[in-house]
């Protein structure tokens, strides 16, 4: 049974790895996906049972056996496929569970992202997003109206901060600093993304963290806070 067993993990691991590649497309080989989901458990099955025909010296009992095995893991690889979604949102509420400040992410009933986050030990919204692909770590800020980077978190996604014209006062906890004009090609938190995202860089030691503010959040379809969850709504 070892040739049959690598098979049909060949044929039950190659369909799901082309339904996740072709999940946008919505279609695999000109058929809709869960149709070809559908075939490939159908085509393992057949495999099976044109084996055991075949192999006639495997005793019945463990045939039996063995389609048992194998129809219970072709479902289950089904029914990850099928409830993706929810497995994936799971997920993400259990990672936020442990870790504050990870990100919560889902679709609404019309389709819209929406990310949600826990206050942080430290009584702020945190959370690490992604700048050019890059992962920093924020605190998002409504007081603030422009997203601003620290000088270490702007040279990390890739600014020449040297380069940089540090002309724009802005105030911080320390006071007035001077800071520098940039832009992200793109920022993205959980899976909300915004592009050409104008921010500032603080001069080096002016500021102690960096702050996503209005000029992303104001983007957005609707945000609010209840209790100790911030809600953002692409």
């Amino acid at each position: 049974m070892n040739r049959i067993f690598w098979v049909l993990m060949a044929i039950l691991g190659g369909a799901l790895v082309l339904l996740l590649v072709n999940n946008d497309a919505g279609t695999t080989f000109g058929m809709a996906n869960d149709d070809f989901a559908q075939a490939a458990t159908l085509g393992a099955i057949a495999v099976l049972i044109a084996a055991g025909l075949v192999g006639r010296r495997i005793p019945m009992g463990e045939f039996t056996r063995n389609v048992a095995l194998w129809l219970l893991a072709a479902l289950v690889l089904v029914a990850g496929y099928q409830y993706r979604y929810e497995l994936q949102d799971v997920a993400s509420r259990v990672t936020a569970g442990l870790v504050p400040t990870s990100p919560v992410a889902s679709f609404d009933a019309e389709g819209r992202a929406t990310v949600m986050l826990d206050r942080a030990l430290s009584g702020h919204f945190e959370t690490t997003v992604r700048i050019d692909g890059k992962p920093v770590d924020v605190m998002i800020d409504t007081g603030a109206s422009a997203t601003v980077l620290t000088s270490a978190d702007a040279r990390h996604v890739g600014i020449d901060v040297d380069a940089l014209s540090f002309t724009v006062p802005v105030s911080t906890a320390n006071g007035t600093a001077q800071a520098a004009r940039s832009v992200a090609g793109e920022i993205t938190i959980g899976d909300i993304t915004r592009h050409n995202v104008p921010m500032l860089v603080a001069q080096q030691g002016a500021l102690g963290q960096s702050l996503l503010g209005m000029n992303f959040i104001g983007t957005l379809s609707g945000f609010d806070m209840r209790g100790g969850r911030l809600t953002l709504r692409d």
